[in-house]
């Protein structure tokens, strides 16, 4: 079976990382003990799984004029990820904050930067999107932009994977062209029952319980994760939406199994980066 084709139409982040005991409370200072940078934004994270397992991935998103682009831009070409599309736009590359305490819970703050200049996608996009087996999305891109993407993919067959956060209320028109809702359960009580019941697959991830699946015709399917020892939570649910997309066409069982395994194994390394590849979600399978 030829590696599916996916076009992932997302953000692209430099992220700052601090460590510390714990999570301060509002109005609160705690001394860290920890500081790096990296690449992240959830659409390149996404892409970057997808990648790592077995998928052919093209990116559409913007960096900046910065210092960060070329980092940015080369985190994806390093895993394999077509970026002759990448934006550049002027002004800062997007930027994540984020705070990690000694449990592996972390806060995240995200500001922008170019991701808000991909307002309408171009001829160029569009065709990448028609192209593709399946798109998978984002909301960390203006709305306007996710919903363009949407509709193209569902008017030429490709099928949609949306993964709404950070949350926010979907317009009819992107609720219509969604074949599957990955949501957590936080996503899942935000967007509400009606809306959720408007999709026919949705998957609501679940931490370390694993993931469900609710499908057409009353399908009902529950996944858990390998057991690991966990470092840092930032990134899993990147890792579980990009497994979750380039395993989809070997059956929704085999892929939610996957996306769990994923999830899991990207807790145990620092870093938004930290997606396993297609051998290591195997050899975890096989563990179980």
């Amino acid at each position: 079976m030829s590696a599916p084709r996916i076009t992932v139409l997302g953000s692209i982040n430099m992220d700052l990382v601090t460590t510390a005991p714990r999570l301060p409370a509002p109005g609160e200072t705690v001394l860290g003990h920890g500081f790096s940078t990296g690449p992240g934004g959830k659409g390149s994270n996404q892409a970057i799984a997808a990648a790592r397992a077995g998928a052919e991935v093209r990116f559409l998103g913007a960096v900046g004029d910065d210092a960060f682009a070329p980092e940015l831009r080369a985190a994806l070409v390093g895993a394999g990820v077509d970026t002759s599309l990448l934006r550049e736009a002027e002004g800062p590359s997007g930027v994540a904050v984020i705070s990690v305490d000694d449990s592996g819970e972390n806060s995240i703050v995200v500001v922008s930067g170019a991701n808000a200049a991909l307002r309408e996608p171009t001829d160029a996009e569009l065709g990448a999107i028609a192209d593709a087996d399946l798109l998978l999305s984002q909301l960390e891109l203006p709305l306007a932009a996710v919903t363009a993407g949407a509709r193209h993919a569902r008017a030429n067959g490709t099928t949609v994977i949306l993964n709404p956060s950070p949350a926010a209320q979907l317009p009819d028109e992107l609720i219509a062209c969604v074949d599957v809702l990955v949501v957590n359960e936080t996503e899942a009580a935000q967007l509400g029952a009606a809306t959720l019941a408007r999709v026919p697959d949705v998957v609501t991830t679940l931490g370390a319980r694993g993931a469900t699946l609710r499908g057409a015709g009353g399908l009902r399917l529950r996944s858990e994760p390998p057991a690991v020892e966990v470092v840092d939570t930032t990134g899993a649910g990147d890792a579980f939406a990009g497994t979750l997309a380039a395993s989809w066409h070997l059956g929704r069982e085999v892929a939610l199994a996957r996306a769990c395994a994923a999830g899991a194994l990207a807790t145990t390394r620092a870093g938004a980066g930290s997606a396993p590849t297609r051998a290591e979600v195997d050899a975890a399978l096989g563990r179980q």
